[in-house]
């Protein structure tokens, strides 16, 4: 009964395990130097030092990897189906003073209310962003993760005004034509109402805005009072409401062919 019992196991276990490899290798592989992999290889900003980590509590992800490694495992694959773009299986993460940063031309940082760089990061991040570089920061809310941020872009970009993204921006009609008005909450600002339908309570208003550089090229899209990362990586929870993450599909997508292209 006992071998019986293991054969059973295996057979279940095995396939699951198979299908489950690839976000598995993604997140043993991820801190791997090197060139890009594909025409397309996206790149996650680590915005700590090494020697903390930026590690959380309990939860043992970095802040700047909160909804890694499943956003990744669920939006690429998307982003492959929805372009012509080649796009490399996994994100490669990188500090703002690695010299590879600037074969990525589309970096994204997560939990920017809670980032922080030291005086040769900011300049390098400056010096990356001045060159073409694309930055995509997103999950922050309220008044005060707009403060910690904000203190941060200013010793980046010093000098350049942080504008609301406008409707006719090429940003927002490049593949798709974006809806402005549908949020993109994280998982954890949802819940049941009355009415049995999903609803979303964030610490304010969804806002997008943008730094651009002398020639209206954006340098920096901002995703404030929202969290697309957490709509990829609930992409196949029953729970989260599909609009909001086709929606933040169409933004990543939209995001990514600015970047290629701009």
């Amino acid at each position: 009964m006992r071998a019986i019992k293991v054969i059973c196991f295996t057979a279940l276990v095995a396939p699951m395990l198979s299908w489950a490899q690839p976000m598995l290798w993604s997140y043993s592989t991820a801190g791997e130097k090197g060139p890009p992999e594909a025409e397309f290889h996206m790149g996650r900003l680590i915005y700590t030092l090494p020697s903390t980590n930026g590690w959380r509590r309990g939860g043992g992800r970095p802040w700047w990897g909160i909804d890694y490694p499943e956003a990744e495992f669920h939006f690429l694959p998307g982003l492959r189906r929805l372009t012509r773009l080649d796009v490399a299986q996994d994100s490669r993460h990188m500090l703002a003073t690695d010299e590879q940063l600037y074969d990525y031309p589309f970096i994204f940082a997560q939990q920017v209310g809670r980032w922080n760089l030291n005086k040769e990061e900011a300049e390098a991040m400056r010096e990356y962003l001045k060159r073409g570089g694309f930055l995509v920061v997103d999950d922050f809310h309220g008044a005060y993760d707009w403060q910690v941020f904000e203190s941060v872009i200013r010793r980046v970009l010093p000098g350049y005004p942080i504008v609301d993204i406008q409707e006719g921006d090429d940003i927002m009609r490049i593949l798709y034509d974006l809806d402005m008005n549908t949020q993109i909450p994280g998982r954890r600002h949802l819940y049941l109402a009355a009415d049995g339908s999903t609803q979303a309570q964030l610490a304010g208003e969804a806002t997008w805005r943008a730094i651009y550089d002398e020639h209206g090229r954006m340098m920096v899209a901002i995703n404030y009072n929202m969290d697309m990362g957490d709509a990829w990586q609930h992409a196949d929870d029953q729970v989260y409401p599909e609009p909001m993450t086709a929606l933040a599909y169409r933004f990543g997508v939209n995001y990514v062919l600015y970047a290629m292209t701009h």
